[in-house]
């Protein structure tokens, strides 16, 4: 069975995107009190839209819809690391803490990246 016809649950590239999301929220519990509608709240929305647009994605008719959702999805990848940057800048979190969330962002990256290709491979 290819991956267009298995449930979007079974994709590795999604699981592993929910396992960021899991340790966003775990990180960000750690932050002040007065980042709660700040930094929590907007690392935590763009944690959890990667793993949703991953599904929305699959959920498209064609192929050219679901590529435009993973780039979505690769945006918000890119929002989540950014923000770990900010939260490392600002003493957050700390060094070690941040370097295995960015190793997590670039397996979900470069996980992402193969499924965009295999996307692109049906364009053609």
């Amino acid at each position: 069975m290819d991956k267009e016809n298995k449930p979007y649950t079974n994709l590795e590239v999604w699981q592993l995107t929910r396992k960021l999301v899991a340790e966003v929220y775990a990180i960000t519990q750690l932050f002040p009190k007065e980042e709660l509608f700040g930094l929590t709240n907007q690392l935590r929305r763009a944690a959890v839209s990667v793993p949703s647009n991953i599904a929305e994605g699959c959920g498209r008719q064609t192929p050219r819809d679901t590529i435009n959702f993973l780039f979505v999805t690769r945006g918000s990848l890119y929002e989540v690391e950014t923000q770990v940057y900010v939260a490392l800048d600002l003493s957050y979190v700390p060094p070690a803490t941040a370097e295995a969330l960015f190793l997590l962002v670039t397996s979900c990256k470069k996980l992402l990246n193969g499924f965009i290709n295999h996307y692109r491979q049906r364009l053609t």
